[in-house]
């Protein structure tokens, strides 16, 4: 079975919990009790190593996570026009409508690849909601599509950082376990700090001294897999700390 389908034989339909069950009262406290919610997920999605966008429909963002707003730039295959989004490049046009229309109205996943050569990127289309049904049973289907920006590196340079202070590496240390990650081996190691092969052998000796990993390939494989790790400065660094995310207006 293709998993980025629903199943022929069970119909799409909401999980029976209380997130998704009708809410009997849309007064005034609970128009800020959700502003209040927003407000907390738009932080929760800032502190996302992965670039994530938020749509209302099939092109309307109702928000861009810190990630991605880093990644947006004048030659990503994605680009956000009149708060809407958009293929750069016309071959990737119909790819991305049909991905987001399908998993607007169907329901259905997808993996694009989009752009080309070194600005290729990854994005999974997530439907969000189901159409028809209504999330806070007072019309408002809530239907949307969560678009996930593939990684262009194995782990971001904070996590990094936290790995190797709490094993205690060295500067130098961490930079040759940076550029492990970045793909390099001791030799371009060597090359690009222009120190002695020898010297960078010592220090990956002594990282995987100090991690307890049997090799390089376990040791950039446990930093794979390291939780992300956002700056806390990072609004002041070109990043709107103001959360993006819309509220749907209850009538």
């Amino acid at each position: 079975m293709n998993p980025f389908q629903p199943s022929p034989t069970e119909p799409r339909r909401a999980p029976d919990n209380a997130w998704h069950r009708p809410l009997p009262y849309a007064g005034p406290e609970r128009r800020t009790a959700s502003l209040a919610l927003a407000i907390l997920l738009a932080q929760v999605l800032d502190e996302i190593d992965y670039g994530v966008l938020l749509l209302a429909d099939a092109r309307q963002v109702l928000h861009v996570n810190h990630a991605a707003r880093g990644e947006l730039g004048q030659t990503h295959p994605l680009q956000l026009l009149g708060g809407e989004l958009r293929a750069r490049h016309s071959k990737d046009v119909a790819a991305l409508h049909d991905a987001v229309h399908d998993a607007v109205t169907r329901g259905l996943r997808r993996l694009l690849t989009l752009g080309d050569g070194a600005q290729r990127i990854n994005v999974s289309v997530i439907p969000l909601g189901w159409p028809g049904w209504s999330a806070v049973g007072r019309g408002d289907t809530s239907v949307g599509a969560l678009l996930m920006l593939g990684r262009r590196e194995v782990c971001g340079e904070l996590s990094i950082h936290g790995y190797a202070r709490a094993h205690g590496l060295s500067e130098g240390e961490e930079r040759v376990l940076r550029a492990l990650c970045d793909g390099l081996t001791p030799n371009e190691i060597a090359e690009r700090h222009q120190v002695k092969i020898a010297t960078v052998r010592t220090q990956i000796a002594c990282i995987r001294a100090k991690t307890d990993t049997p090799g390089i390939r376990e040791l950039v494989q446990a930093v794979a897999v390291l939780p992300p790790m956002m700056g806390v400065l990072r609004g002041f660094l070109g990043g709107s700390e103001v959360p993006q995310i819309v509220p749907r207006r209850v009538a």
